[in-house]
Protein backbone atom coordinates (compact mmCIF):
# COMPACT_ATOMS: atom_id res chain seq x y z
CA UNK A 1 0.00 0.00 0.00
CA UNK A 2 1.05 3.60 -0.63
CA UNK A 3 -0.47 5.23 2.43
CA UNK A 4 0.86 8.76 2.77
CA UNK A 5 2.22 8.94 -0.77
CA UNK A 6 1.14 12.23 -2.38
CA UNK A 7 0.75 12.26 -6.14
CA UNK A 8 -0.30 15.14 -8.38
CA UNK A 9 -1.91 14.13 -11.69
CA UNK A 10 -2.12 16.72 -14.47
CA UNK A 11 -5.03 16.25 -16.87
CA UNK A 12 -8.41 14.61 -16.22
CA UNK A 13 -8.84 12.88 -19.54
CA UNK A 14 -9.15 9.11 -19.51
CA UNK A 15 -5.44 8.66 -18.89
CA UNK A 16 -5.35 11.00 -15.90
CA UNK A 17 -8.57 9.56 -14.49
CA UNK A 18 -7.22 6.02 -14.81
CA UNK A 19 -3.96 7.00 -13.12
CA UNK A 20 -5.77 8.81 -10.31
CA UNK A 21 -8.10 5.88 -9.66
CA UNK A 22 -5.26 3.34 -9.63
CA UNK A 23 -3.20 5.48 -7.25
CA UNK A 24 -6.16 6.15 -4.97
CA UNK A 25 -7.04 2.47 -4.74
CA UNK A 26 -3.44 1.73 -3.77
CA UNK A 27 -3.73 4.16 -0.86
CA UNK A 28 -2.04 7.24 -2.31
CA UNK A 29 -3.33 10.77 -1.73
CA UNK A 30 -4.13 12.13 -5.17
CA UNK A 31 -4.76 15.64 -6.49
CA UNK A 32 -6.08 15.61 -10.04
CA UNK A 33 -5.77 18.99 -11.80
CA UNK A 34 -7.73 19.71 -15.00
CA UNK A 35 -7.53 22.84 -17.14
CA UNK A 36 -11.07 22.51 -18.53
CA UNK A 37 -14.29 22.91 -16.61
CA UNK A 38 -15.09 19.24 -17.28
CA UNK A 39 -13.42 15.83 -17.25
CA UNK A 40 -12.89 13.52 -20.21
CA UNK A 41 -10.27 15.28 -22.33
CA UNK A 42 -10.76 14.50 -26.02
CA UNK A 43 -14.34 13.26 -25.60
CA UNK A 44 -17.46 15.40 -25.76
CA UNK A 45 -21.10 14.52 -26.34
CA UNK A 46 -23.79 16.92 -27.54
CA UNK A 47 -27.45 16.08 -27.12
CA UNK A 48 -30.07 17.08 -29.67
CA UNK A 49 -33.55 18.10 -28.41
CA UNK A 50 -34.90 14.57 -28.93
CA UNK A 51 -31.93 13.17 -26.90
CA UNK A 52 -30.04 11.95 -29.96
CA UNK A 53 -26.42 11.37 -28.91
CA UNK A 54 -23.79 13.15 -31.00
CA UNK A 55 -20.27 12.18 -29.98
CA UNK A 56 -18.00 15.01 -31.07
CA UNK A 57 -14.72 13.42 -30.06
CA UNK A 58 -13.52 9.86 -29.43
CA UNK A 59 -16.52 7.55 -29.48
CA UNK A 60 -15.73 3.91 -30.29
CA UNK A 61 -14.46 0.83 -28.50
CA UNK A 62 -13.96 -2.63 -29.91
CA UNK A 63 -12.63 -6.17 -29.36
CA UNK A 64 -9.41 -6.54 -27.32
CA UNK A 65 -9.97 -3.12 -25.74
CA UNK A 66 -10.46 -4.98 -22.49
CA UNK A 67 -9.82 -2.15 -20.05
CA UNK A 68 -12.48 0.06 -21.59
CA UNK A 69 -15.11 -2.67 -21.56
CA UNK A 70 -14.20 -3.45 -17.94
CA UNK A 71 -14.56 0.22 -16.96
CA UNK A 72 -17.91 0.49 -18.73
CA UNK A 73 -19.21 -2.49 -16.76
CA UNK A 74 -17.60 -1.42 -13.47
CA UNK A 75 -19.30 1.98 -13.62
CA UNK A 76 -22.73 0.66 -14.51
CA UNK A 77 -22.84 1.68 -18.17
CA UNK A 78 -23.58 -0.30 -21.33
CA UNK A 79 -22.67 -0.20 -25.01
CA UNK A 80 -24.57 -0.45 -28.27
CA UNK A 81 -23.27 -1.60 -31.65
CA UNK A 82 -22.39 0.89 -34.34
CA UNK A 83 -24.95 0.98 -37.13
CA UNK A 84 -24.00 -1.54 -39.81
CA UNK A 85 -27.02 -1.85 -42.12
CA UNK A 86 -26.50 -1.94 -45.87
CA UNK A 87 -23.50 -1.88 -48.16
CA UNK A 88 -20.44 0.33 -47.87
CA UNK A 89 -19.43 2.70 -50.65
CA UNK A 90 -16.01 3.44 -52.10
CA UNK A 91 -15.66 6.60 -54.17
CA UNK A 92 -12.74 5.75 -56.42
CA UNK A 93 -11.60 8.52 -58.71
CA UNK A 94 -15.14 9.87 -58.84
CA UNK A 95 -16.75 6.48 -59.50
CA UNK A 96 -18.84 4.51 -56.99
CA UNK A 97 -17.62 1.04 -56.14
CA UNK A 98 -18.66 -1.62 -53.66
CA UNK A 99 -15.06 -2.08 -52.51
CA UNK A 100 -11.58 -0.87 -53.40
CA UNK A 101 -9.49 -2.81 -55.92
CA UNK A 102 -7.97 -5.98 -54.50
CA UNK A 103 -4.40 -4.76 -55.06
CA UNK A 104 -4.70 -2.61 -51.94
CA UNK A 105 -4.98 -5.74 -49.80
CA UNK A 106 -1.44 -6.74 -50.77
CA UNK A 107 -0.10 -3.44 -49.44
CA UNK A 108 -2.05 -3.75 -46.20
CA UNK A 109 -0.72 -7.27 -45.76
CA UNK A 110 2.84 -6.05 -46.22
CA UNK A 111 2.29 -3.32 -43.63
CA UNK A 112 0.97 -5.89 -41.16
CA UNK A 113 4.01 -8.08 -41.82
CA UNK A 114 6.39 -5.19 -41.16
CA UNK A 115 4.48 -4.04 -38.07
CA UNK A 116 4.72 -7.50 -36.51
CA UNK A 117 8.52 -7.14 -36.45
CA UNK A 118 8.39 -4.22 -34.01
CA UNK A 119 8.69 -4.34 -30.25
CA UNK A 120 5.98 -1.84 -29.24
CA UNK A 121 8.01 -0.79 -26.20
CA UNK A 122 11.18 -0.13 -28.24
CA UNK A 123 10.44 0.14 -31.97
CA UNK A 124 13.77 1.84 -32.61
CA UNK A 125 15.53 -1.49 -31.93
CA UNK A 126 14.18 -3.14 -35.09
CA UNK A 127 16.91 -3.62 -37.74
CA UNK A 128 14.87 -1.67 -40.27
CA UNK A 129 13.72 1.05 -37.85
CA UNK A 130 16.12 3.79 -38.94
CA UNK A 131 15.31 3.26 -42.62
CA UNK A 132 11.55 3.09 -41.98
CA UNK A 133 11.73 6.26 -39.89
CA UNK A 134 13.46 8.14 -42.72
CA UNK A 135 10.82 6.94 -45.19
CA UNK A 136 7.70 9.01 -45.66
CA UNK A 137 4.57 6.87 -45.69
CA UNK A 138 3.35 8.63 -48.84
CA UNK A 139 6.54 7.90 -50.75
CA UNK A 140 6.55 4.27 -49.66
CA UNK A 141 2.94 3.84 -50.76
CA UNK A 142 3.63 5.38 -54.17
CA UNK A 143 6.57 3.03 -54.66
CA UNK A 144 4.71 -0.05 -53.40
CA UNK A 145 1.06 0.25 -54.37
CA UNK A 146 1.54 0.04 -58.12
CA UNK A 147 -0.66 3.01 -59.09
CA UNK A 148 -1.33 6.51 -57.82
CA UNK A 149 -5.03 5.98 -57.04
CA UNK A 150 -4.28 3.06 -54.74
CA UNK A 151 -1.43 4.96 -53.07
CA UNK A 152 -3.58 8.03 -52.53
CA UNK A 153 -6.50 5.98 -51.23
CA UNK A 154 -4.36 4.06 -48.74
CA UNK A 155 -2.61 7.24 -47.66
CA UNK A 156 -5.94 8.89 -46.87
CA UNK A 157 -7.21 5.79 -45.12
CA UNK A 158 -4.10 5.12 -43.02
CA UNK A 159 -2.42 8.47 -42.39
CA UNK A 160 -5.72 10.35 -42.33
CA UNK A 161 -8.17 7.88 -40.88
CA UNK A 162 -5.80 6.57 -38.21
CA UNK A 163 -3.49 9.50 -37.43
CA UNK A 164 -5.39 12.54 -38.76
CA UNK A 165 -2.36 13.62 -40.73
CA UNK A 166 -1.09 13.50 -44.30
CA UNK A 167 0.76 10.55 -45.80
CA UNK A 168 3.74 12.83 -46.54
CA UNK A 169 3.80 14.13 -42.96
CA UNK A 170 4.40 10.86 -41.11
CA UNK A 171 7.04 8.16 -41.32
CA UNK A 172 6.44 4.57 -42.27
CA UNK A 173 7.82 3.58 -38.85
CA UNK A 174 5.27 5.64 -36.96
CA UNK A 175 2.38 4.08 -38.86
CA UNK A 176 3.81 0.59 -38.36
CA UNK A 177 4.06 1.16 -34.61
CA UNK A 178 0.45 2.35 -34.55
CA UNK A 179 -0.61 -0.79 -36.41
CA UNK A 180 1.44 -2.95 -34.04
CA UNK A 181 -0.24 -1.43 -31.00
CA UNK A 182 -3.68 -2.51 -32.21
CA UNK A 183 -2.87 -5.85 -33.80
CA UNK A 184 -2.82 -4.78 -37.44
CA UNK A 185 -4.85 -3.09 -40.13
CA UNK A 186 -7.85 -5.39 -39.70
CA UNK A 187 -8.73 -4.41 -36.12
CA UNK A 188 -8.03 -0.72 -36.82
CA UNK A 189 -10.08 -0.38 -39.99
CA UNK A 190 -12.99 -2.64 -39.11
CA UNK A 191 -16.44 -1.73 -37.84
CA UNK A 192 -18.06 -4.95 -36.54
CA UNK A 193 -15.17 -6.96 -35.13
CA UNK A 194 -12.89 -3.93 -35.22
CA UNK A 195 -12.06 -0.76 -33.35
CA UNK A 196 -15.30 0.94 -34.42
CA UNK A 197 -17.61 -1.85 -33.24
CA UNK A 198 -19.34 -0.35 -30.18
CA UNK A 199 -20.37 2.96 -28.65
CA UNK A 200 -21.09 3.84 -25.02
CA UNK A 201 -24.67 4.58 -24.04
CA UNK A 202 -24.60 8.19 -22.84
CA UNK A 203 -21.31 8.81 -24.62
CA UNK A 204 -17.73 8.47 -23.34
CA UNK A 205 -18.17 11.58 -21.12
CA UNK A 206 -20.67 9.61 -19.03
CA UNK A 207 -17.94 7.11 -18.22
CA UNK A 208 -15.39 9.86 -17.50
CA UNK A 209 -17.83 11.53 -15.10
CA UNK A 210 -18.42 8.28 -13.22
CA UNK A 211 -14.71 7.62 -12.98
CA UNK A 212 -14.25 11.11 -11.53
CA UNK A 213 -17.12 10.53 -9.07
CA UNK A 214 -15.31 7.43 -7.79
CA UNK A 215 -12.39 9.56 -6.59
CA UNK A 216 -12.29 10.85 -3.01
CA UNK A 217 -13.96 14.20 -2.29
CA UNK A 218 -11.71 17.17 -3.07
CA UNK A 219 -9.34 15.05 -5.18
CA UNK A 220 -10.38 16.72 -8.45
CA UNK A 221 -9.94 20.40 -9.23
CA UNK A 222 -11.40 21.73 -12.48
CA UNK A 223 -10.48 24.97 -14.29
CA UNK A 224 -6.96 24.64 -12.89
CA UNK A 225 -4.45 24.63 -15.76
CA UNK A 226 -0.97 23.70 -14.60
CA UNK A 227 1.40 26.42 -15.78
CA UNK A 228 4.63 25.29 -14.15
CA UNK A 229 6.18 22.28 -12.42
CA UNK A 230 9.07 22.48 -9.99
CA UNK A 231 10.87 19.50 -8.52
CA UNK A 232 13.76 18.84 -6.17
CA UNK A 233 15.04 15.97 -4.06
CA UNK A 234 12.17 16.39 -1.59
CA UNK A 235 9.17 16.57 -3.89
CA UNK A 236 7.34 18.28 -6.72
CA UNK A 237 5.11 21.35 -6.96
CA UNK A 238 2.49 22.10 -9.63
CA UNK A 239 1.62 25.77 -10.06
CA UNK A 240 -1.87 26.67 -11.25
CA UNK A 241 -3.55 30.05 -11.74
CA UNK A 242 -4.79 29.98 -8.15
CA UNK A 243 -1.83 28.57 -6.28
CA UNK A 244 0.36 25.53 -5.86
CA UNK A 245 -0.16 21.85 -5.16
CA UNK A 246 2.63 19.81 -3.59
CA UNK A 247 3.32 16.11 -3.94
CA UNK A 248 5.96 13.45 -3.79
CA UNK A 249 5.55 12.62 -7.48
CA UNK A 250 3.67 14.01 -10.47
CA UNK A 251 2.05 12.34 -13.47
CA UNK A 252 1.58 14.43 -16.62
CA UNK A 253 -1.36 12.83 -18.45
CA UNK A 254 -1.32 15.13 -21.47
CA UNK A 255 -0.37 14.83 -25.11
CA UNK A 256 3.36 15.65 -25.50
CA UNK A 257 2.52 18.82 -27.45
CA UNK A 258 0.59 20.13 -24.44
CA UNK A 259 3.03 18.76 -21.87
CA UNK A 260 5.73 20.81 -23.58
CA UNK A 261 3.84 24.05 -22.90
CA UNK A 262 4.31 23.65 -19.14
CA UNK A 263 7.35 25.40 -17.64
CA UNK A 264 9.63 22.99 -15.81
CA UNK A 265 12.21 23.80 -13.17
CA UNK A 266 14.77 22.48 -13.62
CA UNK A 267 14.17 22.43 -17.39
CA UNK A 268 13.39 19.14 -19.07
CA UNK A 269 16.39 17.29 -20.50
CA UNK A 270 17.02 18.31 -24.14
CA UNK A 271 15.84 15.05 -25.66
CA UNK A 272 12.58 15.00 -23.70
CA UNK A 273 11.95 18.65 -24.49
CA UNK A 274 12.85 17.99 -28.12
CA UNK A 275 10.31 15.18 -28.24
CA UNK A 276 7.51 17.56 -27.26
CA UNK A 277 8.51 19.79 -30.18
CA UNK A 278 8.47 16.88 -32.63
CA UNK A 279 5.10 15.35 -31.78
CA UNK A 280 2.39 17.68 -33.14
CA UNK A 281 -1.27 16.86 -32.79
CA UNK A 282 -3.23 15.52 -35.73
CA UNK A 283 -5.66 17.71 -37.64
CA UNK A 284 -9.25 16.62 -38.22
CA UNK A 285 -12.75 17.98 -38.64
CA UNK A 286 -15.68 15.84 -37.54
CA UNK A 287 -19.07 16.70 -39.03
CA UNK A 288 -22.51 15.30 -38.17
CA UNK A 289 -25.30 15.73 -40.74
CA UNK A 290 -28.67 15.04 -39.11
CA UNK A 291 -31.72 13.93 -41.11
CA UNK A 292 -35.36 13.08 -40.25
CA UNK A 293 -34.46 9.42 -40.79
CA UNK A 294 -31.49 7.34 -42.02
CA UNK A 295 -32.88 7.43 -45.56
CA UNK A 296 -29.82 5.78 -47.12
CA UNK A 297 -30.79 2.42 -45.60
CA UNK A 298 -33.85 2.20 -47.84
CA UNK A 299 -31.46 2.35 -50.78
CA UNK A 300 -29.40 -0.52 -49.39
CA UNK A 301 -26.55 1.75 -48.28
CA UNK A 302 -24.80 1.63 -44.91
CA UNK A 303 -23.60 5.24 -44.93
CA UNK A 304 -20.08 3.87 -44.48
CA UNK A 305 -17.77 5.19 -47.16
CA UNK A 306 -14.18 5.91 -48.05
CA UNK A 307 -12.91 8.10 -50.87
CA UNK A 308 -9.80 8.68 -52.96
CA UNK A 309 -10.57 12.40 -53.30
CA UNK A 310 -12.72 15.15 -51.85
CA UNK A 311 -13.00 16.88 -48.49
CA UNK A 312 -14.25 13.79 -46.61
CA UNK A 313 -11.97 10.78 -46.36
CA UNK A 314 -14.63 8.63 -44.72
CA UNK A 315 -18.21 8.64 -43.47
CA UNK A 316 -20.18 6.43 -41.08
CA UNK A 317 -23.79 5.98 -40.02
CA UNK A 318 -23.76 7.41 -36.50
CA UNK A 319 -27.48 7.02 -35.85
CA UNK A 320 -28.46 5.66 -32.44
CA UNK A 321 -30.98 2.86 -31.78
CA UNK A 322 -33.14 5.03 -29.48
CA UNK A 323 -33.65 7.86 -31.98
CA UNK A 324 -35.59 7.98 -35.25
CA UNK A 325 -33.17 10.56 -36.66
CA UNK A 326 -30.47 9.62 -39.11
CA UNK A 327 -26.94 10.83 -38.41
CA UNK A 328 -24.29 10.68 -41.09
CA UNK A 329 -20.83 11.56 -39.79
CA UNK A 330 -17.90 12.59 -41.95
CA UNK A 331 -14.20 13.06 -41.23
CA UNK A 332 -11.80 15.44 -42.96
CA UNK A 333 -8.06 15.31 -42.30
CA UNK A 334 -4.81 17.19 -42.76
CA UNK A 335 -4.69 19.38 -45.89
CA UNK A 336 -8.35 18.65 -46.72
CA UNK A 337 -9.36 19.93 -43.28
CA UNK A 338 -7.13 22.98 -43.76
CA UNK A 339 -8.95 23.84 -47.00
CA UNK A 340 -12.31 23.59 -45.24
CA UNK A 341 -11.12 25.87 -42.44
CA UNK A 342 -10.23 28.55 -45.01
CA UNK A 343 -13.79 28.60 -46.36
CA UNK A 344 -16.61 30.77 -45.13
CA UNK A 345 -19.20 28.90 -43.03
CA UNK A 346 -21.61 28.96 -45.98
CA UNK A 347 -19.02 27.64 -48.43
CA UNK A 348 -17.91 24.94 -46.01
CA UNK A 349 -21.49 23.82 -45.38
CA UNK A 350 -22.19 23.46 -49.10
CA UNK A 351 -18.92 21.66 -49.71
CA UNK A 352 -19.65 19.17 -46.93
CA UNK A 353 -23.24 18.55 -48.02
CA UNK A 354 -22.06 17.94 -51.58
CA UNK A 355 -19.61 15.38 -50.23
CA UNK A 356 -22.34 13.61 -48.22
CA UNK A 357 -24.59 13.62 -51.32
CA UNK A 358 -21.86 11.88 -53.30
CA UNK A 359 -22.07 9.03 -50.79
CA UNK A 360 -25.81 8.58 -50.20
CA UNK A 361 -27.58 10.68 -52.83
CA UNK A 362 -29.09 14.15 -53.25
CA UNK A 363 -31.33 13.88 -50.17
CA UNK A 364 -28.16 14.45 -48.13
CA UNK A 365 -28.23 18.07 -49.26
CA UNK A 366 -31.13 18.94 -46.95
CA UNK A 367 -30.28 18.05 -43.33
CA UNK A 368 -32.23 19.27 -40.33
CA UNK A 369 -28.91 20.11 -38.67
CA UNK A 370 -25.21 20.15 -39.46
CA UNK A 371 -22.89 20.01 -36.45
CA UNK A 372 -19.16 20.59 -36.96
CA UNK A 373 -16.44 20.17 -34.36
CA UNK A 374 -12.79 21.13 -34.67
CA UNK A 375 -10.56 20.05 -31.78
CA UNK A 376 -7.74 22.21 -33.13
CA UNK A 377 -9.61 25.26 -31.82
CA UNK A 378 -9.60 23.94 -28.23
CA UNK A 379 -6.92 25.58 -26.09
CA UNK A 380 -6.42 22.47 -23.98
CA UNK A 381 -6.39 20.00 -26.89
CA UNK A 382 -4.88 21.70 -29.97
CA UNK A 383 -5.87 18.88 -32.33
CA UNK A 384 -6.79 15.24 -32.60
CA UNK A 385 -6.80 12.28 -32.68
CA UNK A 386 -3.36 12.17 -31.07
CA UNK A 387 0.23 13.28 -31.49
CA UNK A 388 2.58 11.66 -34.03
CA UNK A 389 6.36 11.88 -34.04
CA UNK A 390 7.73 13.60 -37.12
CA UNK A 391 9.77 11.57 -39.65
CA UNK A 392 13.26 10.75 -38.44
CA UNK A 393 12.51 11.48 -34.77
CA UNK A 394 11.94 8.02 -33.32
CA UNK A 395 15.56 6.91 -33.02
CA UNK A 396 16.79 9.89 -30.98
CA UNK A 397 13.63 11.06 -29.23
CA UNK A 398 11.35 8.03 -29.04
CA UNK A 399 13.19 6.42 -26.10
CA UNK A 400 12.19 9.45 -23.98
CA UNK A 401 8.45 9.17 -24.59
CA UNK A 402 7.78 7.25 -21.36
CA UNK A 403 11.04 7.69 -19.43
CA UNK A 404 10.41 9.57 -16.14
CA UNK A 405 12.25 12.82 -15.54
CA UNK A 406 13.13 12.84 -11.87
CA UNK A 407 9.82 12.78 -10.01
CA UNK A 408 7.75 13.46 -13.14
CA UNK A 409 6.12 10.54 -14.96
CA UNK A 410 4.35 10.58 -18.34
CA UNK A 411 0.95 9.20 -19.31
CA UNK A 412 -1.51 9.96 -22.14
CA UNK A 413 -2.60 7.75 -25.03
CA UNK A 414 0.48 8.73 -27.06
CA UNK A 415 2.62 6.84 -24.53
CA UNK A 416 0.61 3.61 -24.74
CA UNK A 417 2.10 0.47 -26.25
CA UNK A 418 -1.34 -1.12 -26.72
CA UNK A 419 -4.09 0.68 -28.63
CA UNK A 420 -2.08 3.88 -28.97
CA UNK A 421 -4.31 6.85 -29.82
CA UNK A 422 -7.49 5.27 -28.48
CA UNK A 423 -9.33 5.56 -25.17
CA UNK A 424 -8.04 2.08 -24.40
CA UNK A 425 -4.49 3.30 -24.85
CA UNK A 426 -5.15 6.30 -22.62
CA UNK A 427 -6.42 4.10 -19.80
CA UNK A 428 -3.57 1.62 -20.11
CA UNK A 429 -1.01 4.46 -20.13
CA UNK A 430 -2.50 6.03 -17.02
CA UNK A 431 -2.45 2.74 -15.15
CA UNK A 432 1.12 2.07 -16.29
CA UNK A 433 2.25 5.47 -14.97
CA UNK A 434 0.50 4.80 -11.66
CA UNK A 435 2.33 1.46 -11.37
CA UNK A 436 5.63 3.21 -12.01
CA UNK A 437 4.99 5.76 -9.27
CA UNK A 438 3.90 3.11 -6.78
CA UNK A 439 7.13 1.20 -7.42
CA UNK A 440 9.30 4.20 -6.59
CA UNK A 441 11.31 3.95 -3.36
Amino acid sequence: MADGLRVVVVGAGFSGLAAALALTRAGAQVRLLEARDRVGGRVLTRWLPDATQLDLGAQWIGPTQDRMYALVAEHGLTTFPSAALGAPTVLWGGERRAEPPARGARVLGLLDEYAARLDPTAPWQAPEAAQWDRTLLGGWLRATAGDDDTADYLGRLLAGGLLATGADEVSLLHLLLYLRSAGGTGPLLGMAGGAQQDRIVGGPPALAERMAAALPPEALTLAAPVRAVEQNVDGVTAWTDTGRVNGDFLVVALAPALAGRIRYAPPLPPLRDGLTQRMPMGSALKVHAVYPEPFWRADGLSGVSTSTTGPLTETVDNSTPTSSLGVLTGFSYASDAAVLREMSPEQRRQCLLDAFAAVVGPAAGDPVDLVEYDWSTEEWTRGCFCGALTPGAWNAYGPHLRTPVGRVHWAGTETATRWTGYLEGAVRAGERAATEVLARP
